[in-house]
């Protein structure tokens, strides 16, 4: 994982009071979920290198090559012919970030018993992916099962954009599937360093 976002993850974690020494991650039932802030951090690390677009473009490796805006925003919300102010944008990444996590608590059996990091990094695929691209998938399967170190280990394999029209393994989403398999596969885990990082009913 990049040390920049590693740093981002961990102010993002500390913002949301979280206490290192076996405590507690605390939030506002009222705002997004611990889960869903540290999703935002990476998908904004990932889909726009650490900055802000309120600039819609055309996403020219996204399939159908949309009109895209702010980290990854596309579909009929998006006017290409306006300005998003970075309120606007993280009001739209909030929202689809919040259905992406409705729509993992549905999937995954064992959802509640996941910690903040490993949830994060579900809810980044989903974000980036669209919930329907793992209804039938082995993650899925394998996290159903119980196994959550081979699901986690599925995410590597999610690495392909259209470039072209044709099918491409895209560097980007081989960084990116590398830090959510970490989060996934390490974060919170007993005798990794993050493991006194944890939440308060997630």
């Amino acid at each position: 994982m990049p040390t920049v976002l590693k740093q981002r993850l961990l102010a993002a974690a500390f913002s949301l009071s979280v206490v290192a020494s076996g405590g507690y991650l605390l939030y506002d039932s009222g705002q997004p979920s611990a889960a869903v802030v540290l999703a935002h951090e990476v998908g904004a690390f990932y889909e726009s290198s650490g900055k802000h677009i309120g600039t819609p473009y055309v996403d020219t490796l996204g399939k159908g090559q949309p009109w895209t805006v702010c980290n990854g925003v596309t579909g009929p919300a998006v006017d290409p012919k306006r300005y998003y102010s970075p309120a606007e944008c993280q009001a739209l990444e909030m929202a689809i970030l919040q259905r992406s996590e409705r729509a993992a608590r549905g999937m995954f059996l064992y959802w509640d018993d996941y910690n903040v990091w490993v949830q994060a990094s579900i809810i980044d695929m989903l974000y980036n992916l669209g919930d329907a691209s793992l209804v039938s998938s082995t993650l899925l399967r394998k996290a159903n099962a119980g196994d959550l170190d081979g699901a986690c280990a599925e995410m590597a394999r999610w690495v392909f954009g259209t470039v072209n029209g044709q099918r491409s393994r895209l560097q980007g989403l081989v960084n990116r599937r590398a830090t959510t398999q970490e989060l996934c596969a390490q974060w919170g885990r007993d005798g990794h360093w993050s493991a006194g990082l944890s939440e308060e009913g997630a």
